[in-house]
């Protein structure tokens, strides 16, 4: 397994990780049997996160007696100080440790980044977290391209997540200057949320990513574990074939493949549009209906509100049919 340095923290992580999402859909004995398969491969880091329902609980019983083996990340979609603390308490209980090596504000929108970093919001948490030596380093998580810019400015992040894959390049030059700046780089997503069959090339194509600090492909099974190592740790260049291929996969998605740039909105009907395609990613290839049903009735406009007024596509620089891919959206969720 190769070691990689995660930027300004400091602590030397392996190149490939563990994604907790999948956790959801296992059970606590299944867990411990991962996350012992995971020591014995030489992966020491692991993210989760407060909002993946039991993904903390269940790490926190499968790691006693390991935990130390381990980097452990998690995230909270918290915005204010108050929040923070109390979700950070939260997460050090589930995960049955008296302390969290990064905790990340998870996926901000440029207005409510302003309010993390506003008096009493949850920046003062984590600072006040930190000092006190319940938490190590401070990161934050995004989807949209603008957040990520501005994060990049920001002296206390210490860790940037976003996207990326071989569909999802809208972050390169970002993720260049992660390298640069000396922040580590967390790869989600690598699989473009299941979109990509090919496991095997999905995982190589990122790892050829200088760039890339650490990849965290969500896994359930000792299969998925061992054919992502496989795939990490051919550090041949990708061949002509594989280019090929990785060719071919942009092409067929392209055409029905939301990159989460945002660059649709406003929408006229209030819809956060990629949102709606990211939970209908978790409700066709996660197998997380229940978890993916939760998020998108929360949402406070739906696929349904949409009036088909078309503004969406004339923004979207990948051409894509966003009002017949709400219109698929509705009839999967209902609404």
């Amino acid at each position: 397994m190769e070691y990689r340095i995660l930027g300004k923290t400091g602590l030397k992580i392996s190149r490939m990780g563990f994604g907790g999402i999948p956790i959801q859909r296992i059970d606590p004995e299944g867990t411990k049997q991962l996350m012992q398969a995971l020591m014995d491969a030489g992966i020491n880091y692991i993210d989760t996160a407060r909002g993946y329902t039991v993904s903390e609980a269940y790490l926190g019983q499968a790691l006693e007696g390991i935990r130390d083996h381990f980097v452990l990340a998690t995230k909270s979609m918290a915005r204010t100080k108050e929040a923070m603390a109390a979700d950070i308490e939260i997460s050090l209980g589930n995960l049955r440790t008296d302390y969290i090596d990064l905790y990340q504000i998870h996926n901000p929108s440029m207005e409510q980044l302003e309010q993390v970093m506003a008096p009493g919001g949850a920046l003062e948490a984590l600072l006040e977290a930190k000092e006190a030596g319940k938490i190590g380093h401070i990161g934050l998580t995004a989807h949209s391209p603008e957040v990520f810019r501005k994060a990049l400015e920001l002296p206390w992040v210490e860790t940037l997540m976003f996207p990326y894959n071989i569909v999802e390049t809208q972050g390169e030059a970002l993720i260049r200057a992660c390298a640069k700046r000396n922040i580590g780089f967390i790869c989600m997503k690598p699989l473009a949320g299941g979109a990509i069959e090919d496991a095997a090339l999905a995982m190589r194509y990122v790892a050829a990513n200088p760039d890339v600090t650490v990849v965290i492909p969500g896994m359930a099974a000792p299969e998925e574990l061992s054919q992502n190592l496989e795939a990490v740790n051919n550090t041949a260049p990708l061949s002509p074939e594989e280019q090929a291929k990785c060719m071919d996969i942009r092409r067929a998605l392209g055409t029905n493949f939301c990159r989460r740039c945002g660059y649709c909105a406003p929408c006229s009907a209030g819809i956060i549009i990629p949102n709606v395609f990211v939970f209908q990613g978790y409700l066709d290839r996660y197998n997380l209906e229940d978890w993916a049903r939760d998020r998108y009735a929360a949402m406070p406009k739906h696929a349904s509100d949409c009036i088909g007024c078309g503004a969406c596509e004339d923004r979207c620089p990948y051409h894509l049919p966003i009002r017949n891919m709400l219109k698929e959206a509705r009839m999967k969720f209902g609404s």
